[in-house]
């Protein structure tokens, strides 16, 4: 651990501190701190998230296509082994939660889960690895785990929202925009209804704009909380030998527990993804 010049809090807040482009009171450059980047307002950039985010997508991308290139009715290799089972699972929790018709939400939802698990999977690094050759290049911050950035989380929620709201107009028609304004409370005196429709546009509203709301931030929270268990493990690291050891098996233990949550996390996205625009396309 790389703390012989900095205090724990300082640690801390430099590990949680993304490599941000912005504007700054100097002009347009890289902020040099924490304060520095929140300055830069929302135009601000984590260039660290969307490299690692863009360069995580284009190895999945590149892994899946040499696979497909390389697919054999033969006796398969053991990589199209696993890409086979990984797109019959994904398969299968498609035609479980999707009940309508639309041929991109298998490939929408293995690409999403793969995506999700490979931003995960980052966190496994040990967390001063990165960050310590980075600084060698002359880069002073470094996050290498997109989805404990929630500029990241909630982009890929809003994606899907964007997709929902699409697909509802598309299949629903004017269907979509009745069911905001009649349900949950539908009466058949038109009175009545009228009088309750401001009632249901809210509580609609609301229960749509909840759905990319805790996709993105139950993402977010789970593998922040991750991340800063594993950069407390590190600054034990630096106590003594004993706590040094301690911390060793505490990091091991927390590593092999942390792989259920970055499956898991990657799954409950994907799956929540499918039941929404499962949603989105039934017309009642």
């Amino acid at each position: 651990m790389a703390t012989e010049n900095l205090t724990s809090n300082e640690y801390i807040k430099h590990h949680l501190t993304n490599l941000t482009f912005g504007k700054g009171d100097h002009g347009w450059g890289f902020a040099h701190g924490a304060e520095e980047a929140a300055n830069m307002g929302f135009w601000a950039i984590h260039v660290d998230t969307m490299v690692w985010s863009i360069g995580l997508a284009v190895i999945f991308l590149a892994l899946f296509r040499m696979a497909a290139k390389r697919v054999t009715t033969d006796v398969p290799t053991g990589f199209q082994n696993f890409v086979e089972m990984s797109i019959d699972f994904i398969d299968a929790q498609v035609k479980d939660g999707f009940h309508g018709k639309n041929k991109i939400v298998a490939p929408l939802a293995l690409t999403i889960f793969a995506w999700v698990f490979l931003q995960n999977a980052m966190d496994l690094l040990p967390v001063d690895l990165v960050p310590e050759l980075a600084k060698l290049a002359g880069i002073g911050y470094m996050k290498i785990v997109p989805s404990t950035d929630p500029n990241a989380t909630m982009g890929m929620a809003i994606g899907v929202f964007m997709l929902m709201i699409y697909y509802g107009i598309k299949v629903k028609g004017l269907g979509f925009f009745k069911e905001l304004m009649f349900m949950p409370f539908s009466f058949k005196n038109p009175a009545v209804q009228a009088l309750f429709i401001p009632v249901n546009l809210f509580l609609e509203l609301v229960s749509l704009i909840s759905k990319p709301v805790s996709l993105g931030l139950r993402l977010f929270g789970n593998m922040y909380a991750g991340e800063m268990i594993f950069i407390l493990i590190a600054i034990m690291y630096s106590a003594g030998m004993v706590l040094g050891v301690l911390a060793g098996f505490m990091q091991l233990g927390w590593a092999i527990f942390h792989i259920l949550i970055i499956a898991l996390q990657a799954f409950i996205f994907m799956v929540l993804t499918i039941v929404y625009l499962s949603m989105a396309h039934e017309d009642h």
